[in-house]
């Protein structure tokens, strides 16, 4: 095990197992991926500012470096998007990436530099993990949603690092878990009482699809039509397709590609009206009901993180 892993991975197994490094640890005080990502990515900023930028690039790269283990790895850009280190692509180390999405359209390298730039914080994106030492990018059924953190580096120059969302056991964090359990919920609702019946239930802010933080399910047809919503009745019946973020993203549009395709997740940008309509990065979630309408909803990265992710300086 590499000298600088050691303690990140000893973390990593108090999390996920019943034993680890301090064997009366109480479960309650182990650490979250969320907090080890933290500190591993500090760990590297810290280590890039002792050594250098040309030695931290260098070794960012290495599939066998201080910092890269597995799914464990650092990258590293530059603030024009050009790609400065990825031991898992060196391929593509040189290549202006400001206009590279993920597999549902999200421009990742331009929101994380944006969020780098403003002193950095969590991310969500998706992205495939590493594969026989290869990730790739190309094989668009292999993404899956991340947990990023990021971090200004240095002068002109941006860190990050992520990790899988889901759990060992197939779960997710209870407030994902629960957003995906409540889209399920109502396509099953929805097959068995008919359309008509679950917009209604749907729609209705003291219907069983509206939980007591606020969450709640929406419902389109394929060509971005709004059908159902709790809390926007005077956007029923608008065709939403085309609609899109500060980054031109079609967040709708991609939302129903996903649900025609069989459902799953998307990652956006959408504003937070329990904090002023402030714009934060959402983790979306839809099924089809058939082949006419959808069900999907939402839950904000700050209900993931606990904190709030400013997208620009």
């Amino acid at each position: 095990m590499k000298n600088r892993l050691i303690g990140i991975f000893c973390l990593l197994a108090l999390l996920l197992a019943s034993s680890g490094c301090v064997a009366d640890e109480e479960p309650a005080t182990r650490p979250t991926s969320q907090e080890i990502l933290g500190i591993y990515l500090h760990d590297a900023a810290v280590y890039a500012a002792d050594v250098g930028k040309d030695a931290a690039l260098a070794e960012f790269g290495r599939l066998d470096g201080e910092f890269t283990s597995g799914s464990w790895y650092v990258y590293a850009y530059d603030t024009e998007c050009n790609l400065l280190a990825h031991p898992y692509e060196p391929q593509s180390v040189g290549l202006d990436r400001l206009g590279w999405t993920d597999s549902r359209g999200m421009p990742v390298i331009r929101i994380a530099r944006d969020v780098a730039a403003a002193g950095g914080g969590y991310i969500v994106y998706l992205y495939p993990e590493p594969v026989d030492g290869v990730i790739d990018e190309a094989a668009v059924e292999t993404y899956k949603p991340k947990l990023g953190y990021v971090l200004p580096a240095g002068d002109g120059w941006w860190i990050g690092s992520g990790v899988a969302l889901e759990n060992s056991d197939g779960t997710y964090p209870p407030a994902i878990q629960e957003m995906i359990e409540l889209v399920h919920g109502g396509v099953s609702y929805a097959q068995a009482q008919g359309k008509v019946a679950a917009i209604a239930e749907l729609s209705d802010l003291n219907g069983q699809f509206v939980d007591s933080d606020g969450h709640y399910l929406y419902a389109y047809l394929y060509d971005g039509t709004l059908i159902g919503h709790p809390y926007l009745p005077e956007k029923i019946g608008s065709n939403l397709i085309n609609r899109e973020d500060q980054y031109g993203m079609r967040m709708i549009a991609a939302l129903a590609e996903t649900a025609e395709d069989g459902g799953g997740f998307v990652v956006f940008i959408w504003p937070n009206p329990d904090e002023g309509n402030r714009d934060e990065l959402k983790i979306g979630y839809v099924m089809p009901v058939d082949d006419e309408w959808w069900l999907g909803s939402g839950v904000y990265l700050s209900e993931v993180t606990g904190e709030y992710t400013r997208l620009t300086v």
